[in-house]
């Protein structure tokens, strides 16, 4: 739930997040189970990820060109507001989005609702866009668009030190220390069940003096090391290796289930 409740603020729904992950499943398959230095088959890819061999080629294809990345806008809002700016009904002389009443004759928001926003009540778009604050509403009831895309720029930034750095760095360590029959990366959590919600605010703070306190001892260790082979580094910087120690501070509602097993 918490990345999904990070990806939905970003506006990054399902089916945006759905594309996302078969087009990883697949560059994975592909690149890690191939045989004899070669990458995976497409039909052993199809059998591995659980997705159709027609699937399967749309995404390498994909993946190839590079386009990976460039995934398109998908969620139902997003789909309005391209539309808004795209449909000859619904933009004027200047190609500019058009004031839209909610309803009524001619073009309408929920006409262009019923047009591109699938099985979604016209209501139930208009709020939503509200609320995120694309679409502003006057006092006579006419809509019209503030911007074409919901990503606020600060919380997309957000959002890509969130799944670059933390997530991305997590579930790294893990994978490397699955199944491992040496010393495994660093991974520890500590937590307990039985704080006082009193004590809460308290242990808030204590964390991350802490936290911060040991952050630093680390990076004086990578600025030690950048320091003394800087200079090489940078005339062969193929050399290098990224390496990063991550340190967080979490609070679980105890019904989401997230380390409340009983044992």
């Amino acid at each position: 739930m918490p990345i999904a409740r990070l990806l939905m603020k970003c506006g990054v729904g399902y089916r945006e997040f759905a594309e996302i992950a078969k087009c990883a499943f697949v560059d994975v398959a592909t690149q890690d189970y191939g045989l004899r230095g070669r990458p995976t088959n497409i039909s052993r890819v199809a059998v591995m990820t659980g997705l159709t061999r027609k699937e399967v080629k749309r995404l390498r294809d994909k993946i190839q060109a590079g386009a990976q990345i460039d995934v398109p806008r998908l969620a139902p809002y997003n789909a309005i507001l391209n539309q808004w700016h795209m449909d000859p009904n619904f933009v004027d002389a200047q190609d500019r989005p058009k004031p839209l009443m909610f309803d009524g004759k001619g073009a309408t928001f929920t006409s262009l609702v019923k047009k591109y926003g699938g099985d979604i009540p016209a209501g139930a778009m208009r709020t939503e866009l509200k609320r995120v604050g694309s679409v502003a509403e006057d006092e006579t009831g006419r809509l019209t668009i503030q911007k074409r895309y919901f990503l606020p720029d600060e919380i997309d930034v957000q959002l890509q030190r969130a799944l670059g750095c933390s997530i991305f760095g997590l579930a790294t360590t893990t994978n490397h220390n699955i199944d491992r029959e040496d010393e495994g990366w660093a991974e520890i959590q500590a937590y307990s069940k039985r704080i006082r919600v009193a004590d809460v605010t308290r242990v808030r703070r204590i964390a991350r003096d802490r936290s911060e306190e040991f952050a630093k001892s680390i990076n004086e260790v990578f600025s030690a090391y950048e320091t003394i082979y800087g200079d090489e580094l940078s005339a062969n910087e193929d050399e290098g290796n990224v390496v990063g120690v991550g340190v967080y501070y979490f609070e679980a509602d105890p019904d989401s289930g997230y380390f409340f097993v009983k044992g």
